[in-house]
Order: C-alpha cells, then sequence, then structure tokens
C-alpha cells in the first residue's frame, strides 16, 4: 500500500462559536500558545508522510493562505536585525518539499462536499483528512494521523479514527460499531450519524482524522443531500463498507474540541504547563487564581 503523501483540510467553516473573534479571523487561525491550530494541523499532516496539503477554503478565508504565502517584508526584516530563530519559524510555517494547494469550496454543503472539492488537486490514491479544530496531542509519542498512516500502510484500508465518549452524547457525533480485532482497532460494520442514547450502537464517536480511499470520490459525488442540502462524509463512508474494509482505530493521545471556548482554553492551559519558558509561571498562576477563588467562597 503507497504511503500518505496528500492529506485535506477542510476549513471553509464559519467558526460561529467563537464570533466576534471570527468575524475576520478564521477559527483555525486562532492560537494555542503562539501557534495557530492550522500550523499544528499541517505539521501532523506533514509528520505524517504528506508531501501536499489541501486546503478547502472560502472566500473570506485569505488568512489562511497568507499563512504559508512568504511574508518577504517581515522576513527580510527579522533577518537583517539578525533574529534568526523568529526568521526561521515565520520562514519554515512548510518544510522544503511541501506544496499547499487552495481550493474554493464556493457554498457551504457539508464536510462530505468540502472533501470532494479537493478532488481535483488528488491523484487517484488514497489520502488523510485532518478537521483542524479536533487538535490532538500525543505527548511524547506518533501524532494522531502517523499512527492512522501506518495502520493504513499496513492494513490496505481506509482508517477512521474514534474515541470512546460518554453514552450521554452519541448524540452529537457519528458512532460506529463492528468486530473488535484489538482493543485499538475494529473492522466497522455500520456507521450512525448522531443516535439518540437508547439506540446507539455502541459509544464509539467518530472525530477528526481520516485516511481514505480514492473510491470515497465516486461515492460522495453520488450522494444525496441531506438536511440543509448537505453531503455527509459518514454517508459515504457507509457505502464504501459495500465494497471495501474499514477500520475504526482507537489513536493513543489525548483530543482537544478547539471548536469550543472550553476545548481551546483547556489545550492552552495544557501546553502552556508543558512550556519550558513560560510552565512555571502558568502553574503558580493558576495555583494562585484557585486559591483565591477558594478563599472568596469561604467569605
Amino acid at each position: 500500500m503507497p504511503k500518505l503523501r496528500t492529506v485535506v483540510f477542510p476549513v471553509a467553516g464559519l467558526g460561529t462559536r467563537f464570533l466576534p473573534a471570527t468575524k475576520v479571523i478564521p477559527k483555525e487561525m486562532l492560537p494555542i500558545i503562539d501557534r495557530p491550530l492550522i500550523q499544528w494541523a499541517a505539521d501532523e499532516a506533514v509528520a505524517a508522510g504528506a508531501t501536499k496539503l489541501v486546503f478547502v477554503v472560502n472566500r473570506h478565508k485569505r488568512a489562511i493562505s497568507d499563512h504559508f504565502d512568504c511574508a518577504f517584508e517581515l522576513e527580510q526584516k527579522l533577518k537583517l536585525s539578525g533574529r534568526e530563530e523568529l526568521y526561521r519559524l515565520v520562514h519554515e510555517v512548510l518544510p522544503p518539499g511541501v506544496e499547499p494547494v487552495f481550493v474554493l469550496q464556493s457554498e457551504a454543503r457539508g464536510l462530505g462536499h468540502a472533501v470532494l472539492c479537493a478532488r481535483p488537486a488528488i491523484a487517484e490514491q488514497s489520502f488523510g483528512v485532518i478537521l483542524p479544530d479536533d487538535f490532538i496531542l500525543n505527548r511524547g509519542g506518533a501524532p494522531a494521523l502517523a499512527q492512522m498512516a501506518a495502520m493504513h500502510e499496513r492494513l490496505g484500508a481506509s482508517v477512521i479514527a474514534v474515541e470512546p465518549v460518554d453514552w450521554k452524547d452519541t448524540g452529537k457525533y457519528g458512532i460506529v460499531s463492528g468486530r473488535q480485532e484489538s482493543e485499538a482497532l475494529m473492522r466497522i460494520d455500520s456507521m450512525v450519524e448522531k443516535p439518540r442514547p437508547d439506540v446507539a450502537p455502541s459509544n464509539l464517536a467518530i472525530v477528526g482524522r481520516y485516511v481514505l480511499s480514492a473510491r470515497i470520490f465516486d461515492l460522495l459525488a453520488s450522494t444525496r443531500p441531506g438536511a440543509g442540502g448537505e453531503i455527509q462524509l459518514t454517508d459515504a463512508i457507509c457505502a464504501l463498507l459495500d465494497s471495501e474494509a474499514v477500520y475504526a482505530y482507537r489513536f493513543e493521545g489525548t483530543r482537544y474540541d478547539c471548536g469550543s471556548k472550553f476545548g481551546l482554553i483547556d489545550a492552552t492551559l495544557r501546553l502552556a504547563l508543558d512550556d519550558p519558558e513560560i510552565g512555571q509561571r502558568v502553574r503558580a498562576r493558576m495555583a494562585e487564581l484557585v486559591q483565591a477563588d477558594v478563599s472568596a467562597d469561604n467569605l
């Protein structure tokens, strides 16, 4: 099975949960410490072996393409002032040999449609998908997509990231069921979109990482739109099950829902505590704030 070389980033959403901040700034440009979500996602793709990064954007998301473009004046100023470390951070947002490609999704028609928009930029081969607001941190280990790429290479089949969720939350996710092949791996028999807890076949929820067969494009093209005219990726994957094996993989690492305010703050705190420059100060400040709240509650 060929190695993973292309990764798609569906980033055309409006980010309404972060308004008014995202009125002008795409949610994918919101930072965790000093790196935007889209940079974390791109780094994860590169670590998995990708050499082509396909960003599916809307016409308002120039900031994402600008981020991966050359900032000539800034780079020259940093270089001439001898600030080499900052220069490298700005200049090397992508390593040599990695190509960013930008594809327009002219109207919001769901995740499946966003992936389908990327088809002209992808050869007929397997590819990855990363949803940048699902930030996955595997401290000291391989990033999630790299784990999945290795599994895809071994199995020769599509691989979808899953994690167990509280049963009461199954109605927020696509849920999979199937035959368990190991603690981390399941061959999927069926998928259900946002089932009620009393009818959910499991509590294994699909999260924002996929490695998919190129066959998915034909299936997406023939998938009928659902509510709101959206084409659902899960519908096409369900159809893929009729002709190919698809596996659910419980990745190593912790997922942070950075499409929510709490998730973004949670991820920021985790990385701030790990940061050698500011970690001790953040830890001390958190202790002060907790103690102040306890003291206020006791008044």
